[in-house]
Parts: structure tokens; C-alpha cells; sequence
């Protein structure tokens, strides 16, 4: 009897235990299965907006929504949350109700969303001075001017924004929307996609579609006999080029000569970007080219690759792409400015056309690249790469007369020609160097080496059996500088090989450092305002010294093959 109570006790403490036991594996599979999310709250003009209400709603299951408030720099901060995907709701009395939708909770992983509101009273905000931070001119201000309500501002001034804007030729005007350029002077002598040496106009608009969403529009014609000409679209759903997905349709149209076959080009691009965890990220994408040229040909072009932060200072990457690269077309760092021009140049981003045994083909290939980048410092990066490039059909340009029509295809607009050389396989590396030795002045160095293509110093054949992979060193210099004072922006550089080529050492490496064959420059200055928009004369100019040419003697004739060509392309840019 004295027994009962002990045991009738012992059993309470057996299941209390067992209950805080039960309690705490509950608690803890929460933890293992939920993350959380923060943000912060702004208006256009960067302004923390506090007391604004934040609502957290499940895109899927029946979990119940949150709601949370403001602090006074405009940041929330909620609790755990179940993982999956989220909209977040954001209102404030005098602002435009605000969506994100689809954000993502990872599991013990804190997600961070930023969100601009737009003010739904005033088209003018009012002129105020920002306190000083730093040394400024008297005149310093930071206001904003929107041309409508609910639009973009079309004109900031911000102190701390100063010396980049100045850099980037802006004038303190904002983000441009339009581009024209009228132009004198080839671009790809030997594609079927070049532009003549004529005179030619090109634009290039961007259009907002609400939220972050843009469009980018260009077009482009030439006023040469059997003129050519092409139109492209990129929709940016996040609002930046090259960092979030996008999709890109280009069109292309020009005619091989006064009486001959006419060139038509489709090219539809798609590619994003999505994080893992908080220290890899990946970029994906490919593309599909079609042409016709009397018959078509059509081509496939994948392109993978993921970026490691490895510890504070190193990095790691892997690469799998189609050759040939087009990485300018994508910039993720330019201005407005650049966007523009790089919807301008996506006009030109087709692979080279050839002629191959009676049909058409297209130049592909394959390239693998593994490599390591550590900071130096806050201004300079070192890169450090091993290569792989697989080649099925590599682009050999040259010029020659009388050649025959079945293995070289003739540019409509010179004597230039392209021909197929075959396939080959390389094994390669690079050293990289980028160093920003101040503000406006930016020094790359890069070191390749790789198979490169050479013709036999005596051809008896075609010439396509008389070319041979031979092992080539580049060694090469780019110099970046701005002069904010005069509006002037300029790169110049020079790109050694150390024998001769007619094809690339390393044409991944040269797209993506822009180290072009031997000599080349390209100017920017910015004009006196004499009309509407922002003016600008600019001049580009490869290999200006004419070298790395290589005459050859073959049954098809006395023929010069030229891996880069001189060419000048020059006129007038204004941006609105």
C-alpha cells in the first residue's frame, strides 16, 4: 500500500519527461525544416520607410499568413517560418501597394527581400539637401524629378553618386531610355551578319513593364545596295541584364552580294541565374540559332556555370559553353548606357556562317574550363584557369579574289571571305590580372596559352587539309581609363601572339577580358550640348597595325588569312 503513491508518482515523472522529451524533438524538427525572412523597406528615392505593414502570405499548403511592421530604418525582421515559397504584401498610407511574389524560405537560411514603393501623390518631389558626409561642392544636391506618378525617376542627382555618374558621361541626368548611333563602318568583315562600310543607323530603347520587369528593344539597318538590317528583343523579368533570367528573339536580314542569296537569321536566347545557399550561384542558359541561305542550317547552344565562394578570399568556378562565346552581350555590371549597347550589339551575336560541301554550316564547338580566383586587396582580382576546347566547324576568315564558290562564302560588302577548318581539340591555360589602380583607371593582364590553327608553309591541297593545331602563347594588355572633367572614356590594348594563327588562342578568355588580337582601341567623348539628349562621338579600331596576316598558296588560289581584320567603325551616339 505504502508502494501505490511511489509508483503513481514515479509514472507523473516518466511522462513529463517524455512529454519535454517529445516537446524538444517537435522544436527541433522545426528548426531542421523552417528558415526566416527579412527585409527592408524603401522608396524610389532610397528613403527607409517606416510603419509600413508587411504581410507574409503561403503560396502553398494551409499555413496561416504574418503580418509585421517597419522599424524606424524601414527593416522587419519575422520569426520562424515554414520553408517554401511566400508573398510578401507590402502598404503604406501615400504609396502604391507592392508585391514580391514567389520568395523563397530555405531551411536555417535567413532571406533577405528589398522593396521599392512608389509614392502615389507626387510627381514632383520637393528639393531638399542631403547632409555631408564627405567634402562637396556647393552645389551638390539630391532630388528627383519623375515624369509622371508611378514612374521611374528620369532624373537624379545624389552627392554620394557624384564621381560615377560623371564617370559613366551621364551628366546627373539618369537612367537613359533611348540610344541612336549612326554609324560609318564594318563590324564582322566575313559574316554574313556584317554591316556595310556605309552609313547606318542603329537604336536601342528600354521600356519599362511595371515592378522591376524591362524591355530592351533594338534595331539596326544599313543603307548600303542590298542593304541589310535586324531587329532584337530582351525581356528582363527581374530588371538586370546578365544577373537574373531573361529571353532574348533576334532577327537578322542581309543579302550576299548586288544579285545574290539572301541571308535570314533567327536566334532566340533564354538564360537565368539562381543562388545555393549563400555561397554558390549559377548561371544558365542556351540558345537556338537557325539560318537560310538558299538552304538552313540550325544549331543547339547550351551554356552552364557555377560560381563557389571559398572562403573571405577565393573562389572557384566550372564552365561548360558553346563556342563561340558571346559573353559582352550579357554584361551584368554596365550602366544604362551599356545595357543599350549591348542590345545594340546582340544584333550581331550570330555564329559565323560557312560553306561546307554544298550546304551551309555554322560555327560550334565546345568549351570546359575550370578555375580559381582570389581578391587582392579591394581593388584587384587574380584568376587562374585550365581549359578545354573541342572545335567542330572553326571560322577562317581571309580575303582573296576568284575563289570558288563551293568552300568560301564571300562578305557582301569587301573582298573578305569565311571558310570552314575543320574540327580540332586543345588543352589550355590563362593568368588574369584585374587591377582598378583608381578610381577612373583600371589595368587588365591576361596570359593564355593554346592550340591554335596554322597552314602548312607549302599547301599542295585544299586548304583545309593544309591546317594544323600548333601550341601558341598570347600575352596581352588592357588599359580602361575615364576623364570625368572632359566626358572621355577609353580602352586601349594590345594582344601579343608569339607566331603565327589564323584562329583564336583563346577565344573564351578574349570575350570575357575583351582582349581583342593585337592592337585595338575604342574612344568615347562626350559632346557640348548643341541639341536634345546626350551626345556622343565614338571610334572603334581593331588591329590598326595590320598584323598577324598570313599569305598562303593553295589550289584555290593566292589567298592572305587574317585572324583579326583592321577595321574602323566610328560616328555619333545620343542617349535620352
Amino acid at each position: 500500500m505504502k508502494q501505490g503513491p511511489l509508483r503513481i508518482l514515479g509514472a507523473l515523472v516518466l511522462t513529463g519527461a517524455c512529454a519535454s522529451w517529445g516537446a524538444d524533438a517537435a522544436v527541433a524538427q522545426m528548426k531542421l525544416v523552417s528558415g526566416k525572412l527579412t527585409g527592408v523597406v524603401r522608396d524610389l528615392a532610397g528613403t527607409p520607410q517606416m510603419g509600413a505593414s508587411v504581410e507574409i502570405i503561403p503560396e502553398v499548403g494551409e499555413a496561416a499568413s504574418r503580418e509585421f511592421l517597419t522599424n524606424t530604418q524601414g527593416v522587419f525582421h519575422g520569426d520562424r517560418i515554414a520553408t517554401g515559397l511566400y508573398t510578401v504584401r507590402v502598404t503604406l498610407a501615400g504609396f502604391l501597394p507592392t508585391l514580391q511574389q514567389h520568395v523563397r524560405v530555405n531551411a536555417n537560411l535567413t532571406t533577405v527581400v528589398r522593396v521599392q514603393m512608389e509614392s502615389m501623390f507626387a510627381s514632383l518631389e520637393e528639393l531638399r539637401r542631403s547632409p555631408a558626409t564627405s567634402s562637396t561642392e556647393a552645389d551638390d544636391w539630391k532630388w528627383v524629378l519623375r515624369s509622371a506618378p508611378g514612374m521611374r525617376p528620369v532624373l537624379q542627382w545624389d552627392e554620394e553618386q557624384v564621381r560615377m555618374a560623371a564617370s559613366n558621361s551621364d551628366g546627373g541626368r539618369g537612367r537613359a531610355h533611348m540610344m541612336l548611333q549612326f554609324t560609318d563602318g564594318a563590324r564582322r568583315p566575313g559574316s554574313a551578319s556584317n554591316v556595310a562600310s556605309s552609313p547606318g543607323t542603329a537604336f536601342g530603347y528600354d521600356q519599362s513593364l511595371g515592378g522591376q520587369s524591362r524591355l530592351l528593344v533594338a534595331g539596326q539597318m544599313s543603307y548600303e545596295d542590298g542593304a541589310s538590317g535586324g531587329v532584337a528583343a530582351i525581356w528582363m523579368p527581374a530588371g538586370t541584364l546578365g544577373a537574373g533570367p531573361h529571353t532574348a528573339v533576334v532577327v537578322r536580314e542581309s543579302r550576299i552580294g548586288e544579285n545574290g542569296l539572301m541571308f535570314r537569321g533567327v536566334r532566340i536566347d533564354q538564360g537565368g541565374a539562381m543562388a545555393l545557399g549563400d555561397r554558390t550561384k549559377i548561371r544558365y542558359g542556351g540558345e537556338y540559332v537557325l539560318v537560310g541561305l538558299g538552304t538552313a542550317a540550325s544549331s543547339v547552344r547550351p551554356r552552364l556555370e557555377m560560381e563557389t565562394r571559398v572562403g573571405d578570399q577565393w573562389q572557384a568556378a566550372m564552365v561548360f559553353t558553346s563556342q563561340p562565346a558571346e559573353l559582352n552581350s550579357f554584361d551584368a555590371d554596365g550602366d544604362a548606357q551599356d545595357v543599350l549597347s549591348s542590345a545594340i550589339d546582340a544584333l550581331d551575336s550570330f555564329p559565323a556562317l560557312m560553306w561546307r560541301d554544298g550546304r551551309p554550316v555554322l560555327q560550334s564547338g565546345w568549351h570546359e574550363e575550370v578555375s580559381a580566383a582570389r581578391k587582392l586587396g579591394t581593388r584587384g582580382k587574380l584568376q587562374l584557369a585550365a581549359f578545354h576546347d573541342d572545335n567542330h566547324h572553326v571560322a577562317i576568315f581571309g580575303r582573296g579574289s576568284d575563289l570558288p564558290s563551293s568552300d568560301f562564302l564571300p562578305d557582301a560588302f569587301s573582298n573578305a571571305f569565311a571558310y570552314d577548318g575543320g574540327g580540332g581539340s586543345s588543352w589550355g591555360g590563362r593568368v588574369a590580372l584585374r587591377e582598378k589602380l583608381t578610381n577612373d583607371l583600371e589595368l587588365t593582364a591576361v596570359y593564355s596559352i593554346g592550340g591554335a590553327l596554322v597552314p602548312d608553309s607549302a599547301p599542295n591541297g585544299a586548304l583545309r587539309d593544309a591546317l594544323r593545331t600548333v601550341r601558341r602563347h598570347a600575352l596581352g594588355a588592357n588599359l580602361r581609363a575615364g576623364v570625368p572633367r572632359f566626358g572621355t572614356k577609353l580602352l586601349a590594348g594590345y594582344n601579343w601572339i608569339d607566331g603565327a594563327a589564323v584562329s583564336r588562342v583563346d577565344s573564351y578568355g578574349e570575350s570575357l577580358y575583351q582582349m581583342d588580337p593585337y592592337l585595338h582601341v575604342a574612344v568615347r567623348q562626350q559632346l557640348p550640348k548643341f541639341a536634345p539628349g546626350h551626345w556622343e562621338a565614338m571610334a572603334d579600331c581593331e588591329n590598326l597595325l595590320a598584323q598577324g596576316y598570313v599569305p598562303v598558296s593553295t589550289r584555290d588560289g593566292q589567298l592572305v588569312l587574317v585572324p583579326a581584320f583592321r577595321t574602323f567603325r566610328g560616328g555619333l551616339s545620343v542617349q535620352f
